[in-house]
């Protein structure tokens, strides 16, 4: 029995049934790769029972403590069974690309069982009408709740169920015999909560020990001009409640060209290219309907905290910073250099701000406080100041071609969590030479995600063109 901590309890406090707090892998697949040239439901369910143990998310489930005096735990689940998990459908002719999209969506707005482990996958059959891939591809939509992973873990999970040749080998035993729990009774979590709450007093002595200085640090940083704490955000369309409705998208580049476009700005990276891209990208969408505001658009960008060591572990361990889109900047060369500074700024503002530290504190907040605040802050996020517009999340994915039961992986973009005051989020990965830049919007704020795509793809050129 694993206890989560603070970070990671609070994407389950915060889970509403319009606004799930999941993130999705959305992949295609060659089958003409696959022993005997196709690939059939049975044998996925075989491949993926024969892995299920190289990834513990995969057969553990929640066990909340009564009224929320403490964090949940994680056990095994000796009910685990892979047929509830893993689903089989279908799209009607012509099964395009749009027809995918749609019902990536609606699988992905669902609320996942939280009395089961936290994941589900979907087997899309039927993409022949999917332009520039194979006849007989199909599809695969992995929701995993954001309780049990944060995108590098997501990475772990993902390769657990591929392999590196088409050729289907069984993995090696698991190292100890896995062991289901049995679920504690209330009196025995409300004990546990009991005795975590008498110790908890000298643990948050110690880690305010070390975010005192890390603020101190910052403060003196932003005074003396190295780093300066982001604008408010102005209001737009994504900056309200949230539908339980959602809509997906994804325009599909290369690395070799975000290396070629980082160059014309010395200091810039791939993911200030991206961020400059969206930028361009919102600037065009708002524009058209009359609602762009004169200042930047702001976007909250993930940062791991992950050393070396920590980087198979579970869970989430994550801090954020505030990046200006230059939304505000018609020319999209001085809009890069824009954000490059002002992601530069940001990223040395959290780092001196000592993020890792901070993050920690989450473990102390009670539970049900945590869950009051979302059901408060999700009630008023009409009128309440929209503190950024929207995420933008990078993921990085394989370098080499991978293969799921023998079928070759040619697509692979993911789909991420809105919440009540910001509807949008973006989700950037790669996989080989692609780049992905997808999104994920409540669809009431984004009726026509086909649109946005296009501004999008608009935004690359002409920034392709601008540092050309």
């Amino acid at each position: 029995m694993q206890q989560l901590t603070g970070l990671d309890a609070s994407f389950v406090y915060s889970e509403s049934a319009h606004a799930p707090t999941h993130v999705t892998s959305i992949m295609i697949y060659d089958q003409s790769t696959a022993p005997k040239g196709e690939v059939t439901f049975k044998g996925i369910l075989e491949y993926l029972q024969e892995r299920v143990h190289l990834a513990h998310a995969f057969r553990r489930k929640l066990v909340r403590v009564p009224l929320d005096l403490d964090h949940p735990y994680w056990i095994e689940d000796g009910e685990f069974d892979i047929e509830y998990h893993v689903r089989h459908i279908a799209l009607p002719k012509p099964g395009d690309w749009r027809q995918f999209c749609i019902q990536a969506a609606r699988l992905h707005a669902r609320p996942l069982d939280l009395a089961r482990p936290l994941w589900e996958m979907y087997i899309i059959e039927g993409l022949d009408g999917v332009e520039g891939y194979p006849k007989g591809c199909f599809g695969m939509v992995l929701k995993v709740h954001h309780a049990a992973i944060d995108g590098m873990a997501g990475v772990e999970m993902i390769t657990a169920v591929h392999e590196q040749t088409p050729t289907i080998e069984s993995p090696p035993p698991p190292a100890e015999t896995w062991v289901p729990e049995r679920a504690p009774s209330s009196g025995e979590l409300l004990s546990r909560a009991s005795l975590n709450n008498l110790t908890r007093p000298a643990h948050f002595a110690r880690v305010m020990g070390r975010v005192v200085p890390g603020l101190n640090r910052a403060a003196q940083l932003q005074r003396s001009g190295g780093a300066s704490r982001p604008a408010t955000a102005p209001r737009t369309r994504f900056n309200g409640p949230v539908t339980p409705h959602r809509v997906i998208d994804a325009f599909t580049t290369s690395v070799t060209s975000a290396k070629g476009i980082k160059s014309a700005v010395p200091g810039a990276t791939i993911n200030d290219v991206v961020l400059t891209v969206y930028g361009g990208g919102l600037r065009t969408y708002l524009t058209a309907k009359g609602e762009l505001p004169e200042t930047s658009l702001l976007a909250m960008c993930p940062i791991s905290l992950r050393s070396a060591e920590q980087a198979k572990a579970g869970g989430n361990s994550v801090s954020a910073m505030v990046v200006p889109l230059g939304t505000q900047i018609g020319d999209p060369l001085e809009r890069l250099k824009f954000v490059q500074s002002s992601s530069h700024a940001s990223k040395e503002f959290a780092e001196a701000s000592d993020a890792r530290s901070l993050s920690e504190m989450s473990q102390f907040l009670p539970g049900g406080l945590i869950g009051i605040g979302m059901r408060f802050s999700s009630r008023f996020a009409r009128i309440a100041p929209a503190m950024v517009n929207t995420t933008c999340t990078n993921v990085p994915g394989a370098r080499e071609p991978i293969y799921f039961a023998g079928a070759k992986c040619v697509s692979s973009f993911g789909a991420g969590p809105v919440v009540d005051g910001m509807g949008l989020i973006n989700v950037i990965t790669s996989y080989v030479d692609d780049l992905v830049l997808a999104f994920t919007g409540c669809r009431e704020m984004m009726p026509d995600p086909a649109f946005y795509k296009d501004c999008i793809a608009e935004a690359w050129v002409a920034l392709e063109e601008a540092t050309g």
